[in-house]
């Protein structure tokens, strides 16, 4: 069996959902679980309403409700016409007026709190996996609606909850897979799960990837299928470099480095189910489904390049700790990381020196009330504005001056920071954001401008 994930842009509106049919119909002898996110967009729309009802501005909280849901009326009476959306509407409507009840809640107290902001953004999937069922059976498939919170169970930490593998493992083998052994197609909501104590709960932004993966690791599929809105993996952003390569096939880890470093096509979290069932994923464009797209494998074969693609991430902040006379004091890095988990900031990069620690994170409003917990052990500065450019690929292991290689592209470039991985397939380095398009141009055409036909296209 295959697991297949449908983005937002791969399921906006009526024609991308009968695309996806389409699709899926092709794919039936490999008895397919279907995973959906919202519709584009309507994610974003739930977390502004939410937010507007938590401050008490009920009125424009019932708006967007209303445009959401006229969105979804439109969508379904033109997926299902006038006959079946008479029978889905009630169903649709439910859902609706339990959303604007919510909403009216949330706004009489005043308060939107992560677990009530949970149950607002759950709807998106939830919205989503009933219509595309409906949709999907209209057109002649056996279609069965999967509750996405049967399944996905979750610990009790709200807006980024850590998935249950062994129960989600027993749940999807007692639910999914007796739908695919008597020839259904079952459709589930990706994102969006709940606690043993059924407690809705989400797992974080892109989480319908991880949900897709975790429910492919869970019934040993032969292959994870990401759908989108684009033809596979790029050597870099399009939008910077028009002339970007697609990658026919990258390793999962540095498809998980370009992930995390800013690459938007997948979420880091997806690989980490399929490498441990060495289960292939691939990234394929529902727009182009002809296309191979990029094949992610445990190891890919090695090509003539060196890199595989370059990623950049904006709205970096790096903060300076200085504290020369305690600098290699025992304790003194625990206390400054110390700090930054107190405030739940990740760090990307760290670079020291003998009287500094440099430390790169995503900008956030945290910003000064770390800065002001730092101040209390060392002197501090921060600055914002920055952006971490990643060169990925695994053949950089052992190969001697690729660094000088890089820095000569941009030598009139001010580097801020430099990092070579502890993955040993990365080089990363931190410039100002304004610098981040001229700086990928030109490393791209450094190292892409002859690429290896056996790895790209």
């Amino acid at each position: 069996m295959i697991v297949m994930k449908f983005g937002g842009t791969s399921v906006e509106n009526s024609e991308a959902i009968d695309r996806a049919c389409a699709i899926v119909k092709g794919r039936l002898a490999r008895k397919p679980v279907v995973v959906v996110s919202a519709m584009a967009k309507v994610t974003d729309t739930l977390l502004a309403m939410g937010r507007a009802a938590g401050e008490g501005d009920r009125d424009k909280a019932m708006e967007l409700a209303r445009g959401l849901r006229e969105r979804h009326y439109s969508t379904a009476g033109e997926l299902l016409g006038t006959g079946l959306f008479t029978e889905f509407h009630a169903e649709l409507e439910s859902e609706f007026d339990s959303l604007d009840e919510l909403l009216r809640g949330i706004a009489a107290v005043g308060e939107l709190t992560p677990r009530t902001s949970d149950y607002v953004v759950s709807y998106g999937e939830r919205l989503s996996s009933k219509l595309i069922t409906s949709a999907f059976t209209a057109r002649g498939l056996k279609a069965s609606l999967v509750d996405a919170r049967d399944v996905l169970i979750t610990d009790a930490q709200h807006m980024k909850a850590v998935p249950q593998l062994q129960e989600i493992d027993d749940r999807a083998q007692a639910i999914i897979k007796p739908l695919l052994d008597s020839g259904r197609v079952p459709i589930m909501g990706g994102f969006l799960g709940a606690t043993k104590d059924r407690v809705q709960t989400t797992i974080g932004r892109g989480g319908s990837d991880f949900s897709a993966a975790l429910i492919g690791s869970s019934l040993d599929a032969e292959a994870i299928e990401i759908w989108t809105d684009v033809d596979g993996m790029k050597t870099t952003d399009p939008n910077i470099c028009p002339d970007a390569h697609r990658i026919k096939v990258i390793s999962f880890e540095e498809a998980a480095e370009l992930a995390y470093f800013g690459a938007k096509v997948l979420h880091p979290a997806t690989v980490l189910p399929a490498v441990q069932k060495n289960i292939p994923v691939y990234v394929l464009n529902s727009r182009n489904p002809k296309n191979e797209g990029t094949l992610i494998v445990a190891r890919a074969p090695r090509g003539k390049s060196i890199f595989k693609a370059i990623a950049a991430k904006k709205r970096i902040t790096i903060v300076d700790v200085v504290a020369a006379r305690m600098l290699m004091a025992h304790g003194f890095l625990r206390a400054i990381f110390e700090v930054f988990d107190k405030h739940h900031c990740p760090v990307d990069v760290v670079s020291t020196s003998e009287v500094s620690v440099s430390l790169t994170v995503d900008s956030n409003e945290a910003i000064p009330a770390i800065a002001a917990d730092l101040e209390k052990i060392a002197d501090v500065k921060y600055s914002g504005r920055m952006a971490i450019v990643c060169l990925v690929g695994e053949n950089i292991r052992e190969k001697p001056g690729v660094a000088s290689q890089i820095f000569s592209a941009i030598e009139d470039i001010n580097v801020r920071m430099i990092s070579q991985g502890a993955s040993e397939i990365n080089i990363t380095f931190v410039i100002d954001e304004k610098d981040v398009p001229e700086a990928v141009r030109r490393l791209h055409k450094k190292f892409f401008s002859d690429p290896d036909p056996e790895t790209f296209d």
